[in-house]
Formats: C-alpha cells, structure tokens, sequence
C-alpha cells in the first residue's frame, strides 16, 4: 500500500496527542475524522490501524526500532503491515535493516516488552493473577469484536438479526446472551445511531440481568455513566417502574437522556450526584447497581492508551472511591433489597476483594452470587460482578 504523507503526518501528530499530552485515543482519533470530512473509508483506516495499533503495542514497537518517537514506530508497525517506507519520512531510530532483527529478537525479551505494558502494571497483574495473567494480558492486547444489545422495547434479538444480514452487516447470535449480537468488521454508521439497539461489550451485557428487577420496581443506577447498563436496565423491566441515574458527570447525564430518548426509554431518570443525594434516595430503591470506577484494566481491547495513563497511585485511589461507594450506595435500599457491585477490571483488589472487605466490616450483608468474565477464555472484555442482599 501507497502511503500518504498527509495520513502519515496526521497520524504521527495523533500519536504526539495521546502519549505527549495524555489525550484520550478514541476521542483525538474521532476529532480528526471530523475535521477531515473528506477523508475516504481507505484514509481513516489507515489513520485509525495505525495510531491504534501504535499505542497498543507502544513498548515492544519502541523496543524494535530503538526510539519512543511517534514517527519511528509508525515506521515499525508499517513493516509488520508489509507497506513500503516513502523516502520522505524521516525518523529518528533504527534503520529498516536493523529493525528486522530487532523484530526477530523480541520473542526473547521480557513479557512487559513483548506485550507492551509498564512495568508496575506487569508486577501487578503477576502478583494478582499469578500464572494467568500471561493467557489474560495476551487476550488484552488483541483486537475487540463489535457487540450490540437489542433495544427490546423495541425489537428482538431475533428480528434486529434478521434486519442487520438484509442489511449486509456479518452478524451472529451470541450464545447466552439472548439480546446479543456478534458484528464482524465495522458497524454502519447508520445502524450506530439507531435506537433499536446499543453498541454493548457482551461482557458488559452480562451485569444487568444479575441485577434481578422487575417491572413496577424502583431501581438505582448509582454510576450510570453514559448509560448503557441504564437503558438494560430499564429494557428489562419492561419500561415499568423508575430507573435513576446518579453520576457525577452531568455532561454524561445528557449523553444519557438523549440516548434513551432515541431508545424510546421513558422510565429512566437522571440526577446528578450531591451531597444530600444518599439523604434523599436513602431506603428508596429495591435494587442497586454500583458499576464503579475501576482501573478498566478488563477492558484494554478497547482502550490501549489506557496502559500508559494509569498509575500505580490511580489504581490505588480508584480502590478507595470503590470502598467508599460500597460503604454508602447500599443506604440507598430499602429492607429486603439488593445491590450488584460491578466493575471492568480483572484485579481481583479490585473485585472480589472488595466484596470481602465490605462484608468483613459491615455484617449486614452477604454475598448471594458473583461472576467473572475472562477475556482470556471469551470474546469478552473484563468483568466482575457480584449481588448482595441482607445477611
């Protein structure tokens, strides 16, 4: 393939955004799209593979052409993709001739490398899984199929499936997951802003339903986000009975309501988290979901950049926001509720350890079911769920 120096020269200024300015990849990569209307189907996947699968394999692409600059490790993913390097691109590192050896030399590096991770983040992943975490950081460095959730307020699974292959779109039914569907390659762009479904991880899709709610029921989504367990949520009971929304984001509150406006949902309400929220709502709702904050360590897939702006302090301050939801949120239910505590992480610190401290220090509760999802064994990415009811 021909490359283009305006491609290249964006895609190199798109690297420079998320590594040297901590930017979010999808975000700078979507702006981009945007701001180049006239960019072809071609020309933003090239831009897309190649800024992304950069910043996946940042460590290991740095290792082979001896540089952490944007544009040498352009040079090193292009040759993997078998493009021929344009004389016009200057890099500094390694020559093509001694990249290719370096290529061959990797297998023999340290897993950290070979698997493009920081260091504390290997150590971590080594202490908490233990052997595993070699099939589970492998699966998180590769790429991350399409799922969509039926919006069953109005339509199947069944029909949506049927309506998606007449379409043209590559989709399978997931199994287990009656609401689910497989999408191989790139979801139209239609269909993406089309409220008879949402795009949702099937991993994702698996915390609503443990949730147990019911039509008619009073229900808390206590981090809701952008909405997607939310509008589950309300799918499942039917569009009867209340769904609130707390977050502390409102700017993702009115991402929220107009998702479920073209949902079609009308029991979701959205409130932004306060000080006198737990006083309001407290004893309010049979049920409550905590999808907390998390590292979102399980979801890599879909967020390599992830990888190089977490540190270890950020992981130990989003275990503390995880203790401090699970001591207040349950307030927020009456007696004989239950409360499902969520997260996209593979760290066991993070899930069921949290659980176990909960109840190590609030007797009140106990654990009733929990369910891992393990991105090593599934096309999923990362979770952990758990409910609790009264001990």
């Amino acid at each position: 393939m021909r490359i283009h120096r305006l491609l290249a020269e964006a895609s190199a200024g798109l690297l420079r955004e998320v590594f040297d300015q901590g930017e979010v990849l999808d975000r700078v990569v979507g702006q981009a799209f945007r701001k180049n209307p006239r960019w072809g189907k071609r020309d933003r996947n090239f831009v897309a593979e190649s800024v992304w699968d950069v910043v996946r394999w940042r460590r290991a692409l740095a290792y082979v052409c001896d540089s952490d600059e944007a544009g040498a490790m352009l040079v090193a993913t292009w040759r993997r993709k078998g493009f021929e390097i344009p004389e016009w691109w200057d890099w500094r590192g390694a020559s093509l001739d001694a990249m290719a050896e370096r290529e061959m030399e990797l297998a023999n590096q340290p897993r950290r490398v070979r698997e493009s991770i920081p260091d504390w983040m290997d150590g971590l992943g080594a202490e908490e899984l233990g052997p595993r975490w070699d099939e589970v950081l492998s699966a998180l460095n590769k790429r991350a199929p399409v799922f969509v959730r039926a919006n069953t307020l109005q339509i199947s699974g069944d029909v949506l499936l049927e309506l998606l292959t007449a379409d043209g779109v590559e989709a399978a039914v997931v199994p287990g997951l009656p609401d689910a569907i497989q999408i191989a390659g790139i979801l139209p762009k239609k269909w993406a802003v089309d409220g008879r479904l949402e795009i949702q991880d099937g991993g994702s899709q698996m915390i609503a339903p443990m949730v147990q709610v019911e039509p008619g029921m009073k229900v808390v989504d206590a981090c809701a986000g952008g909405g997607g367990k939310t509008l589950h949520l309300a799918a499942l009971m039917e569009g009867k009975g209340e769904v609130l929304a707390l977050d502390v984001n409102a700017r993702k509150l009115k991402q929220l309501s107009e998702r479920a406006k073209r949902a079609g949902v009308r029991n979701v309400r959205v409130a932004k988290w306060d000080s006198s929220t737990l006083r309001k709502y407290s004893g309010w709702a049979d049920r409550v979901l905590i999808d907390a904050p998390c590292s979102g360590l399980g979801t890599l897939r879909r967020q390599p950049d992830l990888k190089w702006r977490l540190d270890e302090a950020g992981f130990a301050k989003v275990k503390r926001t995880q203790r401090k939801l699970l001591d207040h949120y349950p307030e927020l239910l009456r007696e004989g509720g239950s409360f499902v505590y969520a997260t996209c992480s593979v760290m066991p610190s993070e899930n069921r350890g949290q659980i176990d401290n909960l109840l190590h220090r609030d007797p009140r509760w106990a654990l009733i079911e929990e369910a891992g999802v393990d991105p090593a064994t599934t096309d999923f990415d990362g979770f952990y769920m758990a409910r609790c009811g009264a001990a």
